[in-house]
């Protein structure tokens, strides 16, 4: 938790020392903000600056999304594996999906459906959404960085106030679902800043309103305050300059700002939709919470390199077309919000989204009425970032049970979005805690299609 004394607390000083500034409250990892800033600036002094600045918004579908109840229907299989869903005409010619997507298919041009996705074993977790790897005998995500800790470490910060990497996966019993990406073996300072998933409680500023925090007049006597009780106080005599930057980064405003959806039109929102932070249906996995695509726009304008969440639950063993009608219109409409504000802001060759889950639903409708996991074939919907859109990808066999034409394995996914970012996977290598350098990925050709 972030406390600044304003105006109004100023007569209670007498317990200041205890609640100056809780820089401790701004952790990645477990590791606090002056920390962090520490590593940050010796990533950058061997790194150097990168003059370009690409983002990555990566939406994990917590549980496993259906491939054939959204974007690979089969129509000619049998009524046990077709299920009730019919598909719809899109603005492309010749692709067709869900018909509970229907603002997708009028944006279609701006997509890319990859229907031949493979290489996720059966595993409830987001690390091969989120890394290329899996949990492996060395642990979540076999000891790897996920990209958004590579790509902060390669990378680093685009603007010295702004963390290169955030997580706003929101906290599950089922650990393995909410997380935002793990930084592996590059340890805690390249893990993402993850904002509370309640209120976003440590980026709030006790007694400072966001208003008084745009106003540096009206905050100039809360932080004389703070330097008041800086020089007198024993406790804070050796504070180093890394804290003293973390302060500065606060008093900066500029991630809280980005973090503010309230600046937004009441158009946008509303195009957008709300939602809410609790887990959907009840379950445990991830929210139907649009606002988290709104948020995510604007961190990665602020300066975020990516930007990770989760939505929705997919694991649906029953009540399958019962639950997914509603679950696949919010998502329809966050995601086409998301992608159509990317584009009417001119961030669309700049910004990639990825929406995938661990793996897809079997082809047979268990008596239920659910579909059971189904490691061997899976889905991934891709926009932005100056891929080539407007195509589907690969195709499953008649039953949707396996990849019939170009198989696409998860790692191939990465290798593209490492490319759009700049990032050449065939050489570039982070150094592990031995000293050796390692690869981010074990394949590392991006997909021809999507260049």
């Amino acid at each position: 938790m972030v406390s600044i004394f304003s105006k109004q607390s100023s007569s209670t000083c007498h317990g200041s020392r205890r609640q100056f500034l809780k820089l401790g409250g701004l952790a990645l990892g477990g590791l606090a903000l002056p920390q962090l800033l520490e590593a940050q600036e010796a990533s950058n002094a061997t790194q150097g600056k990168s003059l370009s600045h690409k983002s990555i918004i990566m939406i994990y579908l917590s549980g496993g999304p259906s491939h054939q109840d959204m974007y690979d229907l089969k129509m000619n299989a049998p009524a046990e594996i077709r299920g009730s869903f019919r598909p719809i005409a899109t603005n492309v010619p010749g692709i067709e999906i869900c018909q509970h997507m229907p603002l997708l298919a009028k944006m279609m041009d701006k997509f890319t459906i990859i229907r031949s996705l493979y290489g996720g074993p059966d595993q409830h977790a987001s690390d091969m959404c989120l890394s290329g790897y899996p949990i492996g005998p060395k642990g979540r995500q076999d000891n790897h960085p996920s990209l958004g800790a590579a790509v902060a470490r390669l990378r680093g910060s685009v603007d010295p106030a702004v963390p290169p990497f955030v997580g706003l996966t929101t906290k599950t019993g089922h650990a393995p679902y909410s997380n935002p990406g793990l930084p592996g073996f590059l340890g805690p300072s390249y893990g993402p800043f993850q904002p509370d998933g309640d209120g976003m409680a440590n980026m709030r500023l006790n007694g400072v309103t966001l208003d008084q925090l745009r106003d540096r007049r009206s905050l100039l006597s809360s932080l004389d305050s703070f330097r008041r009780h800086v020089e007198i106080s024993p406790t804070l005599q050796g504070v180093d300059t890394f804290t003293q930057k973390a302060f500065e980064v606060l008093t900066s405003s500029k991630l809280v700002e980005a973090m503010d959806l309230d600046r937004e039109p009441a158009a946008l929102r509303d195009r957008y939709g709300r939602g809410a932070s609790s887990p959907a249906f009840g379950e445990d996995a991830g929210p139907h919470w649009m606002d988290q695509f709104l948020m995510a726009r604007r961190l990665v304008e602020a300066g975020v390199r990516c930007v990770t969440l989760s939505f929705g639950s997919w694991d649906r063993h029953g009540g399958n077309f019962e639950r997914l009608p509603e679950q696949l219109a919010k998502l329809d409409q966050g995601v086409t919000a998301l992608v159509e504000d990317i584009h009417a802001r001119g961030l669309d060759q700049d910004v990639s989204v990825i929406a995938w889950g661990e793996f897809g639903r079997t082809p047979r409708i268990n008596p239920g009425g659910g579909r059971d996991h189904w490691p061997q074939a899976s889905c991934a919907l891709l926009a932005g970032g100056g891929m080539q859109m407007g195509q589907v990808i690969g195709s499953t066999n008649r039953l949707g049970e396996v990849p019939h034409d170009r198989p696409i394995h998860y790692q191939d996914v990465f290798a593209t979005l490492y490319h759009q970012l700049g990032i050449d996977v065939n050489n570039a290598t982070i150094i592990d805690p031995s000293g050796r350098p390692q690869y981010l990925l074990d394949r590392r050709e991006p997909i021809r299609e999507l260049l």
